[in-house]
């Protein structure tokens, strides 16, 4: 069986998955903003309902990915958007290699394509759920299993039907987004949780590390109130070190910095001049942005990076050697565990109570060595300041692992870089090819609505061989820009632990969001242009 019979044979399994109905004419712009605001409204309830049964010494392996892929640990929530973009980095790499022979500008094929993709999204719902649950990081309760007379693997299983169920209903949050709101359910999950952190890095006035307030506006206070640093050490390196990176001057800035720049990049164009054939005087133009495939295929690499870690770390528990030590300080105990194995060396610690010995809370293994630690993300200044970096690893020196030397952070250094820069541009090719965003789908929407290129035949042909001249190009460039962009972000940090690829998706989908609403408002008043608009989304 070949693979076109083979997805044509699965066709009538995949058009039978519930899903959104698209509306059958334009959808009023309050309408859209309605659905828009009721799926949002949903996202941030569904995001505080906690999980029943879950303990507290469970783990968030995630955590480090935690901003850009819009989920809430502990919350029905948990997944977030991380299922569906694993199951567009699987289609995407799979189409774009050839591996799978689909031409998704025939309709047909491209509702297979959407269906299965629908149904990937499923899978790994369960594929992302299950090795959490049964590798010990999302913890049943045992006073409750207690409570209730049944076993621990009941309260499990419980918990996993609900990160099950949360999983999948923020698939058709995102469909209802996508087709009766404004923009994508992604881009709107992934805004409203870098907000709340931006927000958090700002005026939350909880106390957080080195005995300071989270909020930059608070801690600052604090500071000033405090008198913590002096002019006599102002100008030293442990007090600029103060300033810029405890103080979170440093962020601040880079927040600030990364803001401008991606509406600069974002605003950046080459702009192809449109007229309709039919309606003289109508003319128009296309733009093609210098991010071209915008910056969403960032999240497919560092999707990537993190599955490679929840891999790397699930498979060093469970074969690499063990060694624990405790330390107890203030009433609380932790607990480091190391993990060694050919992958590398992996640190996670457990905080209890000491006098109750109830759980306080616990980390995920993050890899301090080894082929893992290069494969991993760079999470700000502490993770490649030499300085900062081995005094930032909790357990380091407990557990007795060797320090981590200069030319070991310039590799990892190295490695991000070239996974965000290159994994950039690769993504960026695979986007616009499965998102009908190339040059063929271009010239064929452009042709089937009336306009043409000045000075060109109007055929599809001839603006294909326009659109050539340009699009390839813009979007290789593109995503080596974003990867650039990423990488400056996540070694300056960014304000409320947003990280760099977080806020750079943030930014640019409120830019991308504002361009759209625009559109939305000319075809309010322009009812002529909705099946231009209508054919190019």
């Amino acid at each position: 069986m070949n693979q076109h019979s083979f997805f044509y044979a699965i066709e009538p399994f995949v058009r039978r998955l519930p899903s959104v109905e698209r509306p059958t004419g334009h959808v009023h712009f309050k309408r859209k903003l309605s659905w828009t605001l009721a799926i949002l409204l949903l996202y941030f309830i569904l995001g505080n309902i906690p999980l029943f049964g879950l303990s507290a010494a469970s783990t968030d392996i995630f955590s480090a990915y935690r901003a850009f892929f819009a989920g809430s640990f502990g919350s029905m929530m948990l997944l977030g958007i991380g299922p569906i973009v694993t199951a567009s980095i699987v289609l995407q790499l799979l189409v774009g290699a050839e591996i799978i022979k689909l031409d998704l500008s025939d309709p047909r094929d491209q509702a297979i394509y959407q269906g299965t993709q629908k149904a990937l999204v499923f899978v790994m719902v369960a594929v992302e759920a299950l090795p959490q649950v049964m590798g010990g990081y999302l913890l049943p309760n045992a006073d409750l299993a207690s409570a209730l007379g049944v076993p621990l693997g009941i309260i499990s299983l419980l918990i996993f039907l609900q990160v099950f169920v949360g999983g999948s209903l923020i698939v058709y949050m995102d469909e209802v987004v996508s087709k009766w709101g404004v923009g994508s359910g992604v881009g709107l999950f992934i805004v409203a949780g870098i907000s709340q952190q931006l927000v958090t890095g700002i005026i939350n006035p909880a106390t957080g590390d080195a005995g300071l307030p989270v909020g930059i506006i608070p801690k600052w206070i604090d500071i000033i109130r405090l008198q913590l640093i002096s002019f006599d050490t102002i100008f030293t390196s442990e007090g600029m070190k103060f300033i810029l990176v405890t103080g979170g001057i440093l962020a601040l800035v880079s927040t600030i910095l990364i803001i401008l720049l991606v509406v600069l990049v974002e605003s950046t164009r080459i702009e192809i001049p449109l007229a309709h054939s039919r309606v003289r005087g109508a003319r128009g133009r296309f733009p093609v942005k210098l991010v071209y495939a915008s910056v969403l295929p960032m999240i497919l690499v560092r999707a990537i990076q993190a599955n490679i870690e929840m891999l790397g770390a699930l498979l060093a528990a469970k074969i690499g050697a063990v060694t624990t030590a405790s330390v107890t300080g203030q009433g609380v105990t932790t607990v480091y565990t190391g993990y060694s194995s050919i992958l590398g060396n992996f640190i996670s610690y457990a905080k209890y109570n000491s006098a109750t010995g109830a759980a306080m809370g616990a980390s995920s293994p993050q890899p301090v060595s080894g082929m893992m630690y290069y494969l991993s993300a760079l999470r700000g200044p502490e993770s490649w300041i030499p300085s900062m970096v081995n005094q930032n690893v909790a357990g380091l020196t407990e557990l007795g692992f060797a320090p981590l030397a200069n030319w070991q952070i310039l590799l990892h250094v190295l490695v991000d870089s070239t996974f965000l820069i290159v994994g950039g541009i690769i993504f960026a090719i695979f986007w616009i090819e499965t998102t009908g965003m190339g040059p063929k789908s271009v010239a064929t929407k452009i042709h089937n609505s009336g306009l043409q290129v000045p000075g060109y035949r109007r055929n599809p042909a001839s603006i294909e061989r326009l659109m050539e001249r340009y699009i390839p190009k813009v979007t290789v460039i593109g995503g080596a820009i974003i990867g650039l962009l990423t990488l400056v972000a996540t070694l300056l940090g960014t304000l409320g632990s947003a990280g760099g690829t977080g806020l750079l998706l943030a930014v640019s989908i409120v830019y991308r969001l504002y361009e759209q609403i625009a559109s939305e408002q000319i075809q309010e008043m322009y009812p002529m242009m909705q099946k231009f608009f209508g054919a190019s989304t």
